[in-house]
């Protein structure tokens, strides 16, 4: 077989299957389960609104909890709430909760008054179960514990936080041995939502 007849076929071949080129393999669907959903659902139904709270329990108080306190459900997708929660003028406090495919994840993301990332920052934790429609629960993933440990908190890496969505209520409470904290929001009280939160933009 001559070459140039040789290249030919080499050449038609190649153009023979193009749909295989062009193939693109779509992502796998994010799946969920119904109490994931349903809490999410109804964060995500306050969506722009903000609402003022107070500290309920506290073993160990501290006076940043003293001000004002206020969450905003400040922006919603189908796949994430970001939740600023300020403590009078200080506007470093983000909670980031996300749908991941295996279950919800919840941040929190602390910025300086400049924006840029807080020491301590992103820690957080991942649902280990079903949690309920009204209620879930976000143990201290491994990331927050090594985090911890190098700040020289290493009592937080059993951490667990919480949040519970009522019509007329939403709690944030973190649980330790030995420690938690609680605020209450008035859901049935809307008020002015606040600016953006540090290192964001409205």
């Amino acid at each position: 077989m001559k070459s140039a007849t040789v290249i030919a076929i080499i050449f038609s071949f190649s153009f023979s299957f193009p749909v295989l080129a062009a193939t693109v393999i779509k992502p796998a669907p994010l799946v969920s389960i119904p109490t994931h959903d349903n809490f999410f659902n109804s964060i995500a139904a306050l969506c722009g609104k903000a609402f003022e709270g107070k500290v309920v329990f506290d073993n160990d108080p501290s006076p940043a909890f003293e001000r004002k306190l206020v969450m905003h459900v400040r922006k919603c997708s189908g796949t994430q709430l970001q939740i600023p929660f300020h403590l009078g003028n200080d506007a470093s406090r983000t909670w980031i909760i996300t749908k991941t495919g295996s279950g919800l994840n919840l941040k929190h993301d602390h910025r300086n008054e400049d924006g840029s990332d807080d020491a301590s920052t992103m820690y957080g934790g991942h649902t280990v179960d079903a949690g309920y429609d009204q209620a879930q629960s976000f143990p201290a993933d491994q990331y927050s514990k090594e985090l911890f440990a190098q700040a020289g908190n290493p009592q937080s890496n059993g951490n667990t936080w919480q949040m519970f969505i009522y019509p007329d209520k939403f709690t944030y409470r973190m649980v330790r041995e030995g420690r938690e904290f609680r605020v209450d929001f008035d859901l049935t009280k809307p008020i002015e939502s606040p600016k953006a939160p540090w290192g964001y933009a409205d």
